[in-house]
């Protein structure tokens, strides 16, 4: 009877009786949670409703034994809980996974229903490196849909107490409960480095229980912190703490740990003390005296070194466990020809040392680890090793794991950036390295122009120098075609608007390590010149490249650029025959602590000269900043509309 009264109603009677029946029962599609959070966070694609984070650190037959136990809750809040299903969880020779759990939850008749997930798959990852011991297991949520919940519970092993990671209060999603406990037996001593949370309300608290110290944090409710493009690493901008276990007390003898910048040396000296002790391979000691033949100076040695280096031994980046810290033998790098940047370090000082001079092994941090080794004494501080060398008491730091890279110009990522320098053991010195002055990296353009019609022909020669040439050379590197070549030179010295088109070109000095690298080309760009009547109407600030320094007004976060950098374009335009200059825009001089920027026009007989000078004097721009360099560009982007007039000598009364 039920079936027969359904198949006589109608397709809009059918529609109101289904919701109606579901209006009557009381279920919705969502949850009651799901609408709450939905109204407080509408961008958001999911909050995380609760984030446990729980250490255990104890001591057995006088060594650290440490367990850390995870929770973590999310609500999905539009349809790309999907796209999210597939999830996965990192870990290495350093941290031992121990325990997974993981499950969906779907509302489904007014309560959640738990999905488990069954299938957990371990795969090396491999994405980076040659060989690298870091593993993940994957996973996939089971009929993740926008509304559903996730929860995931897991623990790990950590096996070298230097490697205590740190806990970060707040995400790029927002997060409801935050809580992180760390239960240590008492006789193990900690610091707590706290970066970014001067904004927060963190509840802590200390207590001492069955011969344990629990040390706990908390904080509800933090907002999402926005993502944006060109921004520092999220470690200088999410707020979190870093603990430290500094020594403990083992039988009534105290064990430093990571006290200070002393105890981190003297543990990474452990580790390299050892190397390079075998004899020396006979080929590389006749590659090294040939490279040094005739060369007077220990500069030039190291140079030639430094730049053989660099050109035979392939960058590849492959650790496992304490791999990731001990350079490989100087000889098995030299025979294999790859490495990866302790490799590279390790058969520089073993070339240095057979050449009779002196480097030092040096640690040290990208510029996306926020920390200085006084801050952060342990491992977490650095993330990668290159070569010193002092000559004249001026140091050279000297990564080969780059390309084309001048003796005297560190590898951009590591400017201003602390080095720790191996002197012996036991001795150390911690000195920065240089930020590379903006004039270095600079791209200087002379260009003389004609006018046919109202297009333009032109011929420039364009000089490129420091960062801007590595950054050209590494993009060259990679294209295989005169046509791809001539493309993207098209893209980088374009010229007044998108008509512009290079005709031919040539190259100069391409791969050098120490001259500039020059490029000569041909080029027009149609229709660029204004014609009305008896005049023309020209713009000569074919590059106006200050403008893409312009923040957004509403940005929240610093902005971090790879190096300093210059420009100087000067472009000089012959006077048509039968015309001449009618008006010319006035000079222009603007500066600021980060900017230093001019225009100036000249006139020299049948030339007009044009010359646009920056120097952008800054790495990073915090608010206040970029607020003073907006100004300024703003200023600049008016002198950028003003035109030249040409008028015609025959049209004067």
């Amino acid at each position: 009877m039920e079936k027969f009264i359904l198949r006589r109603l109608s397709s809009r009677k059918l529609l109101f009786f289904i919701v109606a029946l579901t209006t009557c029962t009381g279920y919705s599609q969502y949850s009651p949670e799901f609408d709450t959070y939905k109204t407080k966070y509408p961008n958001a694609k999911l909050v995380r409703l609760n984030q446990e984070t729980a250490i255990e650190v104890g001591l057995k037959n006088g060594e650290i034994e440490i367990l850390q136990h995870f929770v973590e809750e999310d609500l999905y809040l539009d349809e790309s809980a999907t796209y999210n299903s597939g999830q996965d969880l990192s870990f290495s020779a350093f941290f031992e996974m121990q325990e997974v759990e993981a499950y969906s939850l779907n509302f489904e008749r007014g309560k959640y229903r738990e999905y488990k997930v069954e299938n957990y798959k371990e795969k090396d990852d491999l994405d980076r490196s040659f060989y690298d011991d870091a593993k993940s297991l994957n996973f996939i949520y089971p009929k993740l849909e926008k509304g559903s919940k996730t929860k995931l519970v897991y623990s790990e092993k950590v096996k070298n107490p230097r490697f205590l990671s740190p806990f970060f209060f707040a995400d790029f999603t927002p997060i409801v409960n935050n809580k992180f406990t760390i239960t240590a037996d008492k006789n193990i001593n900690f610091e707590f480095r706290k970066f970014n949370t001067d904004s927060l309300e963190i509840i802590f608290s200390e207590e001492e229980k069955r011969g344990n110290k629990i040390y706990t944090w908390e904080v509800k409710n933090t907002e999402e912190y926005d993502y944006e493009s060109q921004a520092p690493n999220y470690k200088s901008i999410l707020p979190h703490i870093i603990p430290i276990i500094t020594s403990y007390n083992n039988n009534g003898q105290t064990v430093n740990l990571q006290n200070d910048v002393a105890d981190l040396y003297d543990w990474y000296y452990s580790l390299v003390e050892n190397i390079n002790k075998e004899e020396d391979d006979e080929g590389l000691v006749k590659l090294v005296n040939d490279l040094t033949a005739g060369k007077e100076s220990d500069f030039e040695k190291v140079k030639a070194i430094y730049y053989w280096t660099q050109n035979n031994i392939k960058y590849i980046d492959f650790e496992y466990a304490l791999g990731g810290f001990i350079p490989r033998e100087a000889n098995d790098v030299y025979q294999k020809k790859y490495g990866d940047c302790k490799d590279n370090s390790s058969i520089l000082l073993k070339m240095l040392s057979i050449a009779g001079l002196q480097g030092n092994l040096t640690w040290i941090g990208t510029r996306d680890i926020p920390y200085s080794y006084s801050e952060v004494p342990t491992p977490m501080v650095d993330n990668h090793m290159i070569l010193s060398f002092t000559d004249q008491e001026k140091t050279y730091f000297l990564d080969a794991t780059g390309r084309f890279m001048p003796m005297d110009l560190p590898s951009s990522f590591i400017q201003g950036k602390e080095a720790l320098i191996s002197e012996g053991k036991g001795k150390f010195r911690i000195q920065e390295v240089p930020v590379i002055p903006a004039k270095r990296n600079a791209i200087v353009d002379t260009t003389h122009i004609t006018l046919a019609g109202d297009a333009l022909e032109g011929k420039s020669r364009t000089k490129i120098s420091g960062y801007y040439k590595l950054d050209y050379f590494h993009n060259l590197e990679n294209i295989s075609t005169a046509s791809k070549n001539q493309e993207f030179y098209n893209a980088m010295f374009q010229k007044g608007n998108n008509k512009f088109l290079i005709k031919d070109f040539s190259e100069s000095n391409k791969y050098s390590y120490d001259e500039n690298f020059v490029v000569d080309y041909n080029f027009g760009i149609d229709g660029y010149a204004k014609n009305f009547g008896e005049e023309i109407y020209l713009n000569l600030n074919l590059n106006k490249e200050l403008s893409f320094f312009k923040t957004e007004d509403d940005r929240k976060h610093e902005i971090e650029y790879d190096y300093k950098s210059a420009y100087n374009y000067t472009t000089i335009l012959e006077i048509p025959e039968g015309y001449e200059l009618e008006y010319l825009p006035e000079n222009v001089q603007l500066s600021n602590d980060y900017v230093t920027a001019s225009i100036n026009y000249t006139r020299d007989n049948n030339q007009i000269i044009y010359n646009h000078k920056a120097d952008l004097n800054f790495l990073t721009l915090d608010l206040k900043q970029q607020k003073e360099v907006n100004t300024l560009i703003k200023e600049m982007d008016k002198a950028y509309q003003e035109i030249i007039i040409l008028k015609k000598i025959n049209s004067k009364s």
